[in-house]
């Protein structure tokens, strides 16, 4: 099977404001919990905040962004084990040469204490894997049984991220009850007017701009962006210092 190797990188591009408040609240899950999830709309900040994340958790990363037609669990574990293998070349070496091609959706539990296990045998560094977009499969039958077995199961030295539009299904969700799941919601995505302000300050922006910004947008991450930008280009037309309302429009 050829690998899409941008599938497997991680993205490219910068936040203009890295995030002190949620970069603390994702190391405290790194520490403590064995899986964080990440939940928001789209435009929330999911994918920005954990590729800025990733590079300065100091963990080697197995990036995987994936997509519907990843629903196929044969398509879906090469996937996986190729974003792995770029740091442990040999990790699960015995299910891409048989268990790949034979397992049953009968055999998920088994793959996922499988999986574990090859964790554990072939340790290193510590691994930070990121699952972006998990959501666009998680109507799939292997999927629950996968994840539940497996997220448990993590040693310490290899953390699930897991980013989406909505919460994982209920057997995942419920382990957020017994601490072992951390969860980031939109609300905690959104910007505070703080992080408005330092965002706008980049952009050449006063505080009185920001704080229009800030209302205007209720924090949501891509809007806040799109408004800082847009006012920034617009900024010979601003009077008295305030945003213009056509760029809200």
């Amino acid at each position: 099977m050829q690998i899409i190797q941008e599938k497997i990188s991680l993205p490219t591009e910068l936040p203009r404001l890295s995030r002190p408040r949620l970069f603390n609240r994702l190391t405290r899950s790194l520490a403590a919990c064995n899986s964080t999830v990440i939940n928001g709309r789209a435009g929330s900040g999911k994918t920005l905040l954990a590729a800025d994340f990733a590079r300065r958790c100091g963990r080697q990363i197995a990036w995987y962004k994936v997509d519907a037609a990843d629903s196929d669990p044969r398509v879906f574990f090469h996937y996986l084990l190729a974003s792995i293998r770029r740091h442990r070349p040999a990790f699960c070496q015995q299910w891409l040469d048989q268990w790949l091609n034979l397992f049953t959706t009968a055999d998920i539990p088994l793959l996922a204490e499988s999986f574990v296990y090859e964790l554990l045998e072939h340790s290193g560094e510590p691994l930070l894997i990121i699952l972006d977009d998990l959501h666009l499969i998680y109507d799939e039958e292997w999927v629950v049984p996968f994840f539940s077995r497996l997220a448990p199961l993590l040693p310490a030295e290899a953390h699930l991220m897991i980013l989406g539009r909505i919460l994982p299904p209920a057997p995942l969700w419920r382990m957020r009850s017994k601490q072992t799941l951390s969860v980031v919601d939109e609300a905690s995505l959104a910007f505070n007017l703080e992080e408005t302000a330092q965002l706008c300050e980049g952009y050449g922006l006063g505080e009185t701009v920001a704080a229009e910004i800030f209302q205007q947008s209720r924090g949501r991450a891509a809007q806040v962006h799109n408004l800082a930008k847009r006012y920034s280009g617009n900024h010979h037309r601003s009077v008295g210092g305030r945003l213009p309302q056509r760029v809200f429009a």
